[in-house]
């Protein structure tokens, strides 16, 4: 995928790649790396990358026993949030910001982080319930992350974490969008009165009106207080696009006044030969409307 990506992106440059969650299948040491080496190998990209936390990456217990349960006092679910958040920061702790209490964005990631690196490490290299809880808040403390837009009616994307906190099989993949981080996510909105913004979460914002055939299709995994969270994107629906994925379903609509893309995962794509991912273009109509152009499909080969 990031080799054909390079290709595209040396005859028509893209402006950024969004990775909408779950870049690894458990948050696994050994996953990131091979993630991370992935990047290394295409810069061009990986400056252009922007990635968010998937259920995959923080919540899965341990997928090799899906009935184990991680208790709510033990250090793994910290463990797994530190690691994606030091990947996070690996990619894009130069290019994102956060939100400080008037909605501003200020700091970069990597300068937030910074106080808490040797913690952190400490807790990395040595774990333990009371390392664990040194760092409580600081994973939720940094969403939303913003890439601010580029001047007067630019475009701008929100980075969202929607992972519920769970501790189980049963309830990993749901999710949830807290009020803190929605207050921060429109503050920061109405700090920029003339942007346009990508809002980018991992969670969809409720089940779409498709036919399916699989359990695992048929289980409510939207996010839990998806209504509301659209009810209240929608004073902003006129100037942002929401985009994510989870389910791994080609989707795109709308939901009252927000338009929504759902991304199809790459890599657990719709048959055995093939797999694919789109190139969306926006532009700002006449009624100073953000539009999505027709999207470009791009298929690559799973061999």
């Amino acid at each position: 995928m990031l080799a054909r990506l390079a290709e595209i992106h040396a005859v028509d440059p893209l402006d950024q790649v969004l990775i909408s969650g779950d870049m690894t299948d458990a948050g696994r040491p050994g996953e990131w790396a091979e993630f991370l080496d992935a990047l290394a190998g295409h810069p061009d990209l990986a400056a252009r990358i922007i990635m968010l936390p998937g259920n995959h990456d923080v919540n899965v217990v341990d997928r090799a026993n899906p009935a184990r349960l991680d208790l709510p006092f033990s250090p793994s679910k910290r463990l797994r949030q530190m690691r994606t958040l030091s990947a996070i920061a690996a990619v894009q702790g130069d290019r994102v910001r956060v939100i400080d209490g008037s909605g501003k964005p200020s700091a970069t990631l990597n300068q937030a982080l910074a106080p808490s690196y040797d913690r952190i490490t400490q807790f990395a290299q040595h774990g333990g319930v009371r390392r664990a809880a040194a760092l409580r808040g600081l994973f939720d403390d940094q969403f939303p992350m913003i890439v601010p837009p580029d001047g007067d009616g630019g475009l701008g994307i929100a980075v969202l974490n929607s992972n519920a906190e769970t501790h189980f099989s049963f309830t990993n993949a749901l999710g949830l969008v807290s009020e803190a981080q929605t207050r921060r996510l429109e503050a920061a909105i109405r700090h920029f009165p003339t942007a346009y913004w990508t809002i980018a979460l991992h969670h969809h914002l409720m089940e779409y009106p498709m036919p399916v055939k699989t359990f695992a299709e048929r289980i409510g995994t939207a996010l839990i207080n998806g209504s509301w969270f659209v009810r209240r994107l929608q004073r902003f629906s006129d100037r942002s696009v929401v985009m994510h994925g989870h389910r791994h379903i080609d989707w795109i609509g709308t939901c009252g006044a927000s338009k929504i893309v759902s991304a199809p995962s790459p890599v657990m794509g719709a048959d055995d030969a093939a797999s694919y991912f789109y190139i969306h273009r926006m532009m700002v109509g006449p009624d100073r409307k953000l539009c999505l152009a027709e999207p470009e499909r791009v298929e690559i080969a799973k061999s």
